[in-house]
């Protein structure tokens, strides 16, 4: 693999928002990211400026990483934030322990297949341990089968926790854990 995985620097913000709206633009992408194309381009420079800075290299409870190719691009991303046990997740539900949520997660489509995925999950994940996390999460919906069959490949479980996506819908996301100690076996 040529590709150089590391974290985001605040100052590529453009970047950021470049491979984020490629990412919205995934046949998958109404499965896999709770917004869409039109909601993330109308957003302002501020707010990519904003969401670099906060997941950038030397953060303390997110962390941006991507696959960087030899001439400079961006061919893949994922972001881990850490959840603190005593607080609530995004959906409301009572984070008991330690973790780190993985989210945003995207490969674009002529480098999939290549192992570039595990090796932004390495990274992700040695990140969280590094924090103190417990265990990793991620949430994918139940139809996007390939997400789903590239989590499990590297190593991550159903937990047995389904989330609704909103009040109002019916779909759902099923959330996939790594245990600590189960990641350090594999």
């Amino acid at each position: 693999m040529q590709q150089k995985i590391r974290s985001i620097r605040s100052d590529e913000w453009l970047a950021v928002k470049a491979l984020r709206l490629a990412s919205l633009q995934d046949e998958v992408a109404h499965l896999a990211f709770l917004e869409t194309y039109e909601e993330a381009a109308a957003k302002p420079d501020s707010f990519w400026q904003e969401r670099a800075a906060g997941a950038a290299e030397g953060a303390l409870g997110v962390q941006q990483f991507i696959a960087e190719t030899p001439d400079g691009g961006w061919v893949g991303t994922l972001t881990v934030l850490i959840e603190e046990a005593g607080t609530t997740d995004w959906a409301g539900h009572a984070v008991e322990r330690r973790q780190a949520h993985v989210v945003g997660v995207f490969v674009r489509p002529e480098h999939r297949g290549t192992g570039l995925i595990k090796a932004l999950f390495d990274a992700g994940l040695e990140w969280a341990w590094g924090r103190g996390a417990e265990r990793v999460r991620l949430l994918v919906h139940k139809e996007n089968g390939r997400a789903g069959a590239a989590y499990r490949k590297m190593g991550f479980v159903p937990s047995g926790v389904t989330v609704r996506l909103s009040e109002d819908s019916q779909e759902s996301e099923l959330e996939l854990v790594i245990e600590r100690n189960r990641a350090e076996l594999t």
